[in-house]
């Protein structure tokens, strides 16, 4: 390691397979954008045995986010007695599971093909499975990576997560459409209002394959994670000092890793303190940072875009528009991950706020004007591309580093929780809000963009460069 403060090839090493659980957090998470209306056909076939409304189909396309809420629940207390690796190994696991479900719900107990309530529910409860996974790995891969990763490059790598996020989501959304090729998703058609089914391989099939895909990721990322270590800090909180200092060495050097397990020991030694040792504040900023995540509506556009892509005037249905997103979402993450370490975690949260409201508002325009094309179709990639080099990473970066050692699982749990009960908020809600106006449904989330604004310039605390154990002096002092 001369002439280096750490071991960067371990480094990255190390990033790239915990990432892989955000990979996954995306591509399950985005999967149902492109299946939605397959599943929507399947369930409305002439042989169901009950009516599926499309109230009924927001609860289906955002099941994922119940088990997502549940999952940023027993996160903390996962993180606490598996550890954050081991965590991580059972969501693989979960992650596999679902995708076989979701692919095959009727497995063992239901008709093939043949569309009834129990097998929605079924199906729902695979998705819920998965999204337990979700929920585990949207918590602990960022703590992982937090708790490996020097200060001085801690943005930087815990951004490179929501790289691997939005990368999960370009890929699904490939995925989808190379599974659908030349064949055509179910639709209302606009002028007469019926329901028209044009490809009945899409209703039956289609939909399967794109959930079952999602089970080779999975069965890659738990074999990978046999080989990376525990982290330090944890292995400090179990009183596992000599096999924290051998990791720190790889990462750091000897000399440097002395320094930083002392650094830690100082602060976990009071391994019993409470979540509000440190106050209320630094727990509301955690929770409103996961809120206004959310509120700002960015997963309607990710779970539905097909679909709106289609209705502002995209041609061949959307899925390609989507595509384009998917790279224009990698490019401004990509941003990010350059810029988070460099200009801080602020500035880019109030940019991305500005540039989303801008997008948002333009949407809500065409839509009253009823203006479609190019103008709406690159106003929500614009809105898009500014949650990507903003509020999609620097969250993350901010929950995973601005709680204390000792209540790092506990809080980051809390937060997380509270971000997936506002994604499923935003997520089940949004089909009946577009269908009763687009314009009022971008409004409200532009509204929200300009309360994140002033959210994060009254109350968020700038963290860059700033090591974990310094948050405990940060919050002690408030």
């Amino acid at each position: 390691m001369k002439n280096k403060e750490y071991n960067s090839a371990y480094i990255l090493c190390i990033t790239l397979v915990a990432t892989l659980g955000g990979l996954l957090f995306g591509y399950d998470t985005a999967v149902i954008s492109g299946a939605e209306k397959g599943i929507e056909g399947f369930f409305r076939q002439s042989n169901a045995n009950f009516e599926y409304t499309t109230f009924l189909h927001g609860i289906t396309a955002a099941s994922a986010l119940i088990g997502c809420v549940i999952g940023g629940f027993i996160s903390g207390f996962f993180a606490q007695l598996l550890g954050r690796r081991n965590s991580l190994r059972f969501a693989s696991v979960l992650f596999f599971l679902s995708a076989l479900g979701s692919y095959c719900p009727e497995f063992l107990f239901f008709e093939k093909n043949l569309p009834t309530s129990n097998l929605l529910i079924a199906f729902n409860m695979y998705r819920i499975l998965g999204g337990i996974g979700v929920g585990l790995a949207s918590a602990i891969v960022p703590m992982y990576i937090a708790e490996i990763a020097p200060s001085k490059i801690r943005g930087t790598l815990v951004s490179c997560n929501q790289f691997a996020i939005i990368f999960g989501m370009l890929v699904v959304y490939f995925v989808n459409y190379l599974i659908l090729g030349d064949h055509k998703n179910p639709f209302v058609d606009e002028i007469t209002k019926v329901y028209t089914v044009p490809d009945q391989w899409t209703i039956l099939y289609g939909w399967r394959y794109m959930f079952g895909s999602e089970a080779y990721v999975a069965a890659v990322f738990c074999f990978l994670l046999f080989f990376v270590p525990k982290t330090p800090r944890y292995l400090v909180m179990i009183r596992q000092d000599e096999k924290a200092l051998s990791i720190l060495s790889k990462i750091n050097g000897k000399e440097t890793a002395k320094q930083i397990l002392s650094d830690i020991k100082a602060t976990v030694q009071v391994k019993n303190e409470k979540l509000f040792t440190y106050g209320v504040t630094v727990i509301v900023i955690g929770i409103f940072l996961s809120v206004f995540q959310q509120a700002i509506g960015i997963n309607a556009v990710l779970y539905y875009a097909p679909r709106m892509f289609q209705n502002a005037g995209a041609e061949g249905g959307g899925m390609l528009q989507t595509v384009i997103m998917g790279i224009v979402n990698i490019v401004f993450t990509a941003v990010a991950i350059f810029t988070v370490d460099k200009f801080g975690r602020k500035p880019l949260l109030l940019i991305g706020s500005i540039g989303m409201a801008a997008g948002a508002f333009a949407v809500a325009v065409c839509d009253s004007i009823g203006l479609q094309g190019i103008i709406p179709v690159m106003s929500i990639i614009v809105y898009a591309a500014f949650f990507m080099m903003s509020w999609g990473p620097i969250c993350w970066v901010l929950i995973s580093e601005i709680f204390p050692n000792t209540i790092r699982g506990q809080a980051v749990a809390i937060a997380v929780a509270f971000q997936w009960i506002f994604n499923f908020i935003v997520s089940s809600t949004f089909p009946p809000l577009y269908d009763f106006s687009p314009m009022i449904a971008y409004g409200l989330y532009g509204i929200m963009c300009i309360f994140a604004f002033v959210f994060v310039w009254k109350w968020v605390p700038e963290t860059k460069g700033k090591t974990l154990e310094d948050m405990n002096k940060l919050w002690a002092k408030r």
